[in-house]
């Protein structure tokens, strides 16, 4: 069943790629995509933490 959310592709080098599976197998998501957007979630939420505290 093809999804109606926007996609994109990214490269990555070994390292990044070994460390997204690693993520994804300890943490059992579904897919790598899954683990993706949740290591994207963290990060998004790390970043804006990060403003917020810059900002005061």
């Amino acid at each position: 069943m093809p999804t109606e959310k926007p996609r994109f592709t990214i490269i990555a080098d070994d390292e990044i790629f070994q460390k997204v599976d690693d993520f994804r197998f300890e943490n059992r998501f579904q897919s790598r995509s899954a683990a993706v957007m949740e290591l994207i979630r963290l990060g998004l939420e790390a970043f804006e933490k990060q403003n917020k505290n810059k900002k005061k």
